[in-house]
């Protein structure tokens, strides 16, 4: 565990100084991120559900755990919103600080799982990625349209933000492609395989070009409700949820680490687009990235 998850940090920090030290530059980055988005990833989440032997896993019951704690740490910053409100945080940095404390890191999850488990541990990782993401993206652009200062998005283009996505629409296709998967022509998986491959790692050099070290200097109360939610509270609650529906072995592993990772760094740009706090975004994701190199083998430790 601990040596996958210092693989995925290396990498990651490789991300950071390519960007720091100029050697990639702002404006190409925007390109490999679109790249990875919307291309990249997408092939690596088609490829794996399309081909997986899905009736012999638990995708109910663990899909189910992890959909209940975003529910769950959902609801509580929707109750806390009037004490956080007079607390200083406004409506823009509650968007941050929701979008920090229920969403997910793919890329650092599936690189993970497929360290630790091989092609079994990105199969349970992509469940957890078709029962969370639309979720999410629903969500999370909802509270945005509600909290935030930018212009309301109208009723149809949040439904075209949230059927555009790329990982919801990738996702919908591999479910849709798994009953006919012994059909699908080799060529055309090989092809998603060799896309899906080149996914993680340059994934993960996007989260690292994403982080910004210098805004770690004053972490205040927005900074630590996400911290203590998204890295303590959500691992906790997936786990209960797990336990209590059944799922135990490498599906429970698996649960607890979709749980435990930092928030998305696509989050900063939803916030930045729909009126969110970005620089908070910005400051909530980097502290996560930095703090879930001790958090999450943590997490699996103590409850795998």
């Amino acid at each position: 565990m601990l040596d996958s998850l210092i693989a995925v940090f290396l990498v990651i920090a490789t991300g950071w100084c390519l960007k720091t030290r100029g050697i990639v530059s702002p404006e190409h980055w925007i390109g490999v991120e679109r790249l990875t988005y919307q291309v990249l990833f997408p092939a690596v989440v088609i490829a794996t559900l399309a081909t997986a032997e899905l009736g012999n896993l638990p995708v109910l019951a663990m899909g189910l755990s992890l959909v209940l704690a975003i529910l769950s740490v959902a609801a509580v910053l929707l109750l806390a919103r009037p004490l956080l409100a007079r607390a200083g945080i406004g409506g823009p940095a509650f968007t941050s600080v929701f979008q920090g404390s229920v969403r997910w890191n793919t890329f650092v999850a599936l690189a993970l799982a497929s360290g630790l488990l091989g092609r079994t541990g990105a199969t349970l990782m992509a469940i957890a990625v078709a029962a969370m993401i639309p979720l999410l993206n629903v969500i999370c652009v909802l509270v945005l349209a509600r909290f935030a200062n930018g212009r309301p998005m109208s009723a149809g283009a949040t439904l075209r933000s949230i059927l555009y996505n790329p990982f919801i629409w990738s996702s919908a296709l591999g479910l849709a492609l798994n009953p006919a998967q012994g059909l699908l022509p080799a060529a055309f998986i090989g092809y998603l395989d060799v896309l899906g491959r080149a996914s993680l790692g340059i994934g993960l050099l996007v989260v690292g070009a994403g982080l910004d070290l210098k805004r770690l200097a004053r972490p205040n109360l927005a900074h630590g409700a996400a911290v203590l939610l998204k890295l303590v509270a959500m691992p906790l609650l997936a786990w209960f949820f797990a336990r209590q529906l059944g799922v135990a072995g490498p599906a429970l592993t698996m649960t607890i680490i979709a749980g435990a990772v930092p928030t998305a760094t696509a989050a900063y740009f939803l916030a930045r687009d729909l009126g969110g706090d970005a620089p908070l975004m910005a400051e909530i994701t980097t502290l996560q990235t930095v703090l879930a190199l001790a958090t999450l083998p943590a997490a699996v430790l103590l409850l795998g």
